[in-house]
């Protein structure tokens, strides 16, 4: 194969419009990331700084050597369980090294151009794993778009929604009225921009990030904030980490072996299953190269952990976010990882005061626009094989986890495919 970044493919024709437009994408996206990449980072069991390094490092480099216009990598929620399971079991440093060897993987696939299997998964397996995660980031924006007080957050749906129901006599209105304000805001820009050539030149998301939250410190609000969730924290995303290679004694590096099969997988299936959905989203693009995408995330995976970082890989919430407003360039991936950057390093005093409300609304009107509901109820309207491809997808992702839901779609179309011949 070639070796081909897309960013060289982009070059022709660019102009300063959609530099800017890139570039408001990137800030827009970076800034959504900020929170996620923490919170994905606590919840596997390492420190914030690790969550943060991931979509710093792994985004810019994937932007840089991928094969996707708008792929935004980073650590995925997806991954939670198995990072901390893989951390549990063999220590933080073995979680990094497992990493750097998924991602040797993930470039010895890459050129043996097996990203070219991906075009064999059914339609159906794509549209039932992006409902369902679509479903899944709805769930998990419910408490901070009602400012629920609760302390620590189950790893699966159900569960969520249980503890979010529980805790629902406790909503800060003040939240509600901030996320509902920023799905308003981004819903009469959307409507506006059909009609309004001009209004497509300011994102959606920028304009409402930014309006919301100043009203919300002008007014001083009491609802929960980068800062009062994560301050704390911000001293030490501060200072520049040392490059150092995973210390693990030799003796235990077979053991390592299955867990990075796991994650080199996982992250490859991830990556290209979004940079298809970002292709279905923008058909007039010419679509993504695999090989390329899975070098560039082996790449990814092997550098990022030198500081510390999470596995990396495609993220379908901030893809689509970027794609949405505006990002139409790898140049909206850098642009994403140098506000990422920016915040810790120099503008955190700005950053703390976002309300985490009016993150959860754009995550919430962003993924109401990702699932395909349509299909989902109607169903029955559709052939036999495509409804249960989809429907197994679906149901597994939610009840169990991204890998099951990939599995039983894969093993459920074989088996409908071999009855049906």
């Amino acid at each position: 194969m070639s070796f081909r970044p897309r960013l060289l493919d982009s070059f022709p024709g660019y102009n300063p419009a959609l530099f800017a437009k890139d570039v408001a994408a990137g800030i827009t996206v970076g800034i959504v990331a900020l929170p996620l990449a923490i919170a994905i980072a606590i919840a596997s069991g390492l420190p914030p700084a690790s969550g943060l390094w991931a979509a710093i490092v792994g985004g810019f480099i994937v932007a840089l050597l991928g094969g996707s216009n708008v792929q935004i990598a980073g650590p995925a929620n997806a991954f939670i369980v198995v990072v901390f399971g893989i951390v549990l079991a063999h220590g933080v440093m073995g979680l990094l090294l497992a990493t750097m060897m998924a991602g040797a993987l993930m470039v010895i696939m890459g050129l043996l151009k097996l990203g070219r299997l991906m075009r064999y998964v059914p339609d159906a397996l794509i549209e039932g794993f992006t409902s369902a995660i679509a479903v899944i980031i709805l769930v998990t924006q419910i408490k901070d778009a009602l400012g629920l007080p609760i302390a620590k957050m189950p790893a699966d749906v159900f569960g969520l929604l249980s503890i979010q129901a529980q805790a629902l006599p406790q909503f800060n209105a003040y939240a509600l009225l901030l996320s509902c304000s920023t799905i308003a805001l981004m819903a009469f820009w959307q409507a506006l921009s059909k009609r309004q050539t001009w209004a497509m030149r300011v994102p959606g998301s920028m304009l409402a990030l930014l309006a919301v939250s100043v009203a919300a410190f002008v007014f001083k609000l009491p609802t929960e904030t980068i800062g009062s969730r994560f301050g704390a924290a911000f001293a030490q995303f501060q200072q520049w980490p040392t490059l150092s290679f995973p210390a693990v004694p030799w003796e235990k590096v077979p053991a390592l072996i299955i867990p990075a099969f796991t994650l080199a997988i996982l992250s490859g299936i991830e990556s290209l299953l979004c940079a298809r959905i970002a292709d279905d989203l923008q058909p007039q693009v010419k679509p993504h190269a695999p090989n390329q995408e899975l070098i560039a995330q082996g790449v990814a995976n092997m550098a990022a952990p030198l500081l510390g970082a999470l596995p990396i890989t495609g993220t379908i919430a901030r893809t689509v976010t970027n794609l949405k407003s505006g990002g139409s360039t790898p140049i909206s991936g850098m642009v994403h990882s140098a506000t990422l950057l920016l915040i810790m390093l120099a503008a955190a005093p700005l950053a703390v005061h976002i309300p985490l409300a009016v993150l959860a609304g754009i995550l919430i009107f962003i993924a109401w626009h990702m699932g395909d509901w349509k299909t989902l109820t109607h169903l029955h309207k559709k052939p036999r094989e495509f409804s249960a491809v989809l429907g197994v997808t679906f149901v597994l992702t939610l009840a169990l986890s991204l890998t099951w839901g990939i599995a039983g779609g894969l093993v459920a179309s074989w088996i409908l495919g071999k009855l049906r011949t």
